[in-house]
């Protein structure tokens, strides 16, 4: 979005420590019971939504993590400025799907465009699964580009 002059920001939907998430706490390599911290996310750019993200996190690790300083700052820089997190890289798994009545609402979508859903685990550079991502992201408003090294 930076790269087409849109400035970026979240607008956070939800935000709580939940404890019954199987496939979060797996993602993670946590208990199942573990405490996770759950919230989603509104992606806007230039004013205009162009992803819904559900974000989970392991509680006991960032508990300095919190709603309001979600909606000042990136994610990323307050994992690595107040957490004292580094991130390093993602697993993803990438593939189509129609959305939800929820989902279309909020992203604004056309009748009948597909979504791309992107999971993705987000490793520390301590070899540690950071954060478990599922993402759906307007197929119109959103590229992706990989790179690959062999």
């Amino acid at each position: 979005m930076a790269a087409r002059g849109l400035s970026v920001r979240s607008k956070v939907l939800s935000f709580n420590i939940v404890h019954n998430e199987q496939d979060a706490a797996a993602s993670l390599a946590l208990p199942a019971d573990a405490g996770i911290i759950k919230f989603e996310r509104l992606r806007l750019g230039g004013e205009e939504p162009f992803a819904l993200e559900t974000c989970h996190l392991p509680a006991d690790e960032f508990a300095r993590l919190d709603r309001d300083s979600l909606e000042r700052a990136s994610l990323f820089s307050i994992l690595k400025y107040d957490c004292g997190v580094d991130l390093s890289y993602p697993d993803e798994e990438i593939d189509a799907t129609d959305p939800s009545s929820t989902t279309a609402r909020l992203l604004e979508l056309p009748r009948g465009l597909p979504l791309l859903r992107i999971r993705q685990v987000i490793y520390s550079t301590r070899a540690r699964p950071a954060i478990y991502v599922l993402g759906f992201y307007r197929s119109d408003r959103f590229r992706l580009m990989i790179r690959r090294y062999r």
